[in-house]
């Protein structure tokens, strides 16, 4: 058996900050595990020139945007291995999704970052860029951890389901461990990107709903509601994925303007965009899954620690247990970060990272750009 040391960068669409993961690999069997993990929160002016980016970014935004980020990720390692006291020398490389400014899927998916950056910065490898192979092969170029969800956290010997509440949602069934066929993975609609979105338009100070505590003293508004779920995404069968230019603050908007002309409260906003992920997230395990009511549901995310979003789905999805992915394995925090050190563990090894059956992509295709140190 043959150890591999790397480090996972993860920053999504929840827009909340870096996660760094360092993880070691082992190749026989295939497997990853957590050693230290990280997570550093964006300031509200980073977190709003990444908005403005997505926004309206001009080229010279955007490419001062890519060199920044770059710097960005590349502290954030630099301090996780610091506080392991790890050398980057004993660091095979890294593997960086980046920070999701674009996202059309089936059509083009950008991810800022500069590789270049890092690689000067820390001395090592990187791995970057993981969506764009898929896409070129006819895929969504989204959902990625499907793959990591089928060779790492699937039962050994049962159905499970692996809901990821991040900035978007996505939800991939396992059959069992390590068994890639039948697995089905694709984003259920917003997360809490929404949610976030909502609270920070009505309360520029709140960064997000914390522990649902808004949401909470709202209730849903069940006319608003269910005008959101007309959206045509929701209804429309996987392959699929999402993103900010679908589930924004345009969207965002139009949620706050259907509660208020029914006469709700910013409270009852929050509550119902908080709703609006439990229920559109039931909706498609019941749609688009072959999951019985004994498969258990194994969440992370950060939606995972909003005890309001939890119960509404808890309420919604029962009697199928819930089960919060740090019961299992780790800290769900951690779990996309690693999964992308998995991801690009398997690049280096001239290996598949995609899921053909998630994404809608021609074939297994080896993801990504390497980055020399």
């Amino acid at each position: 058996m043959t150890d591999t040391l790397a480090v996972g960068v993860m920053s999504g669409t929840s827009l909340d900050g870096v996660s760094t993961a360092l993880v070691r690999l082992s190749d026989t069997p295939l497997g990853a595990e957590l050693v230290r993990f990280r997570q550093e929160a964006y300031s509200a002016a980073e977190r709003g020139q990444i908005v403005d980016a997505i926004a309206r970014g001009g080229a010279r935004d955007l490419a001062l945007l890519h060199v920044a980020l770059g710097e960005r990720f590349a502290g954030a390692v630099l301090q996780l291995l610091a506080e392991g006291r790890v050398p980057p020398r004993q660091v095979a490389f890294v593997a960086c999704h980046g920070q999701t400014v674009w996202h059309e899927p089936g059509r083009a998916t950008l991810q800022l970052g500069d590789p270049a950056v890092l690689a000067e910065r820390v001395g090592v490898r990187v791995v970057s860029d993981f969506r764009a192979r898929d896409v070129a092969a006819g895929g969504q170029g989204a959902p990625l951890v499907p793959l990591a969800d089928v060779m790492l956290f699937g039962d050994p010997e049962r159905g499970r389901l692996l809901l990821n509440l991040g900035g978007m949602a996505n939800v991939t069934w396992v059959a069992q461990r390590g068994v890639t066929a039948g697995a089905i993975a694709f984003d259920t609609g917003p997360g809490v990107a929404v949610v976030d979105a909502v609270t920070r338009r009505l309360d520029p100070d709140l960064p997000f709903d914390r522990d649902g505590e808004r949401a909470r003293r709202g209730r849903p508004i069940p006319r608003a509601l269910d005008a959101l779920l007309g959206d045509p995404y929701f209804a429309a069968p996987p392959p699929k994925s999402t993103g900010r230019e679908r589930f924004g603050l345009d969207f965002a908007d139009r949620l706050i303007e259907l509660v208020r002309h029914a006469g709700g409260s910013d409270n009852d906003a929050i509550a119902t965009a908080t709703a609006l992920t439990a229920e559109s997230v039931a909706r498609a395990i019941e749609r688009f899954t072959p999951a019985g009511a004994e498969d258990e549901l194994v969440i992370s995310g950060g939606g995972a620690r909003n005890p309001a979003l939890v119960e509404l789905l808890a309420a919604r999805v029962q009697p199928r247990p819930i089960t919060p992915f740090d019961q299992l394995f780790f800290d769900g925090e951690a779990k996309e970060a690693l999964a992308f050190a998995f991801l690009g563990y398997l690049t280096l090894r001239g290996e598949a990272g995609n899921l053909p059956g998630a994404t809608g992509a021609r074939g297994p295709r080896v993801l990504g750009h390497v980055t020399p140190a």
